[in-house]
């Protein structure tokens, strides 16, 4: 045999297998780039046009839009269009793309379902579909994904259990699955993934306990339920079996027990959150050991002082968190005065909650040294002495909420300085004097009440100048006096009230203003018989007291009622086939009035004797129904006594 011969003989298997190499390389390749083509006729981007690289005419692997390919296969590896403003639905051809290893659609308005094909995806690593719109279970098999590590799903409209088979992914690193709609309880099957570092469950309707194995996940950093119905106790030695935890999150949800003092051993955690549960006892010794720490909220609770831990031991003890930026205690049972040494917080502290408790004694003025203050609440407390001069130091304070309590002296003009404030409640004190005519300097306020305190004076009209305030200015119940000055410069504000002071034009005028008799006369309507205020936190994000109320007017008038007037009202006497009982009718004509009154243009309101003679009919359609109720019941103990 020839040279020749014996080089075909040697190299011709090698030869075929190149052949059949760039053969199957052709097609596959082509079946990617029919693939992406499909998958791009199933989605839009209708003002930016970013998938316009996408086309007959090249290659996937040349340069379309967020495509990465294999060099020598020329598979694609890698397909990232996230935040591209991508509508449409995820086409279910994805699955032919077998070599991707990444795929990343987050942050777009995708709608549909997640294709159950793309479980066929066997060497996927990172799957995000995070931020958008679709509306899907979670597949059941998406086990077979076993070399997953991310898997990013959150801020969809999913709905449905969380697939036990998760649990088989032991590459699986990251789980984020939260503000969905999923259901049901944690699988006990994810306690086998040794290597997972964040499992966020966050804004779900998940129940039950959580599965004790979950506790045992030792490579956990970040774990995050808050926002279900999880109940049961908190294991108190958490923060020995979750050693490198940094971010612990269960607030809102129904966990009991109490505080686990073992999280306090974790030296290095950032986030402590247990917020609205129903935790119980004091805060446990340790909180001096978190150098690192960042957040502290534990608000909403029955935490109580005792045993020498309370609120001087909290302040004192977070002193040592130099990095510290939330701080949240309020809502619980906490008694004692604020220590001086509130003001050797961490310059970096920005949020402090502490209202609804029952903290006494004056506000320190040592709180002036929070550089770094953008939130104070102190409402609701049983704090005394005066507002002090130093909190307008904190330049960067946008919101000051001190109502509630039992200050008293006059306003610091200091106050004027805090040009960010979009939020001032000082309401339901005994503050004194006048209202400082520099608050006419604050450049971003939104709200403002000052109402039932003992204010005296005119009020300032650099005030009404405000440009900004669009949702509440209460300065209702005190005692200012003089002409209510022109309010033209705040027709966008949700909220007026003056009431209930000695001003001009205030009592029975003939012609009320916009900020005047019946609009107030109105709110306060609404405000005796809902049992809310036109300030409560609840008012936010353009609702109000009055819009509240003419939402359920119509269809669900007992969730306006105040549960206290229901409570008294009696169904004894009261026969259903007879209609809806008199007095709850009552009620809703008071509430039609309060309505009427409050209107949103002085147009559309009603005039004062009109809402008087409205607000006697029920008072006579009440005393008739009374009168009638009454006249039966005589007549009813007649009979009973004459046939005994």
């Amino acid at each position: 045999m020839g040279l020749f011969s014996q080089a075909f003989v040697l190299h011709f298997p090698l030869l075929i297998t190149l052949l059949l190499h760039n053969h199957v390389v052709g097609v596959s390749s082509t079946t990617d780039k029919q693939t992406l083509i499909t998958l791009k006729s199933q989605l839009s981007d209708d003002t930016s046009n970013k998938l316009s690289s996408w086309n007959q005419n090249t290659s996937p692997c040349s340069n379309w839009t967020g495509v990465k390919c294999n060099k020598l296969s020329q598979r694609v590896t890698s397909l990232d269009l996230s935040g591209l403003g991508l509508s449409g639905q995820l086409s279910s051809s994805i699955g032919n793309l077998i070599r991707l290893r990444v795929l990343n659609m987050s942050s777009n308005n995708i709608e549909g379902v997640i294709p159950s094909n793309i479980t066929l995806l066997t060497q996927l690593q990172i799957l995000d579909l995070s931020s958008n719109k679709i509306v899907s279970s979670i597949p059941t098999d998406i086990g077979s994904l076993r070399n997953l590590q991310v898997l990013k799903l959150g801020k969809n409209n999913l709905h449905g259990a969380i697939p036990a088979s998760l649990g088989n992914i032991s590459s699986l690193r990251n789980i984020s699955l939260g503000t969905n709609y999923l259901s049901g309880w944690i699988p006990s099957d994810l306690g086998r993934l040794k290597n997972l570092i964040e499992l966020d469950l966050t804004i779900n309707n998940l129940t039950g306990t959580v599965p004790p194995v979950i506790y045992n996940i030792t490579s956990l950093v970040n774990l995050a339920l808050a926002a279900n119905s999880f109940w049961g106790e908190l294991p108190q030695d958490v923060g020995h079996t979750l050693p490198n935890l940094l971010v612990f999150n269960f607030c809102f949800n129904r966990f009991t027990g109490g505080i686990p003092a073992s999280l306090h051993n974790l030296t290095n955690i950032r986030v402590i959150r247990m917020a609205h549960n129903l935790l119980e006892g004091t805060v446990p010794p340790g909180l001096g050991n978190l150098p690192f720490l960042r957040m502290y909220n534990i608000g909403y609770n029955k935490i109580v002082s005792s045993q020498g831990r309370g609120l001087d031991y909290i302040i004192h003890s977070l002193t040592n968190s130099t990095k510290l930026n939330f701080l949240a205690i309020d809502g619980n049972r906490l008694e004692g005065v604020i220590p001086e040494a509130i003001g050797n917080l961490s310059k970096n502290l920005s949020i402090l909650y502490m209202g609804g408790n029952r903290i006494n004694g004056s506000i320190p003025s040592s709180i002036g040294h929070l550089s770094g203050m953008r939130l104070l609440n102190l409402s609701y407390n049983l704090i005394t002495g005066e507002i002090p001069q130093e909190l307008g130091q904190l330049e960067d304070l946008q919101e000051l909420i001190l109502a509630g309590n039992q200050l008293s002296g006059t306003i610091p003009k200091s106050l004027g300085n805090l040009l960010n404030l979009n939020q001032i409640d000082l309401s339901r004190n005994e503050v004194v004097g006048t209202i400082p005519s520099n608050f006419g300097n604050f450049q971003s306020l939104l709200f403002m009440d000052l109402s039932s305190n003992k204010l005296s004076g005119s009020i300032p009209g650099e005030i009404l100048n405000l440009q900004t305030l669009s949702k509440v200015l209460n300065l209702s119940m005190n005692l200012l006096s003089g002409p209510i000055p022109q309010v033209g410069n705040l027709i966008s504000v949700a909220t007026i009230d003056f009431s209930i002071n000695k001003l001009y034009e205030y009592g029975w005028g003939e012609k009320p203003s916009s900020a005047g008799d019946v609009y107030s006369f109105g709110i306060v309507l609404l405000e005796l018989f809902s049992g809310k205020s036109p300030t409560d936190e609840c008012f936010a994000g353009g609702l109000s007291l009055t819009r509240w109320v003419q939402s359920a007017y119509k269809v669900k008038k007992l969730e306006v009622i105040d549960p206290r007037l229901i409570s008294l009202i009696s169904d004894d006497d009261h026969d259903p086939a007879e209609g809806p009982n008199p007095q709850l009718y009552c009620l809703d004509g008071i509430l039609g009035v309060g309505l009427s009154c409050a209107a949103d243009t002085p147009d559309a309101r009603i005039g004062i004797r009109e809402a008087l003679r409205q607000l006697k009919s029920v008072r006579d359609s009440f005393l008739k129904n009374n009168d009638s109720k009454n006249a039966a019941a005589t007549s009813k103990r007649y009979y009973q006594v004459s046939t005994e």
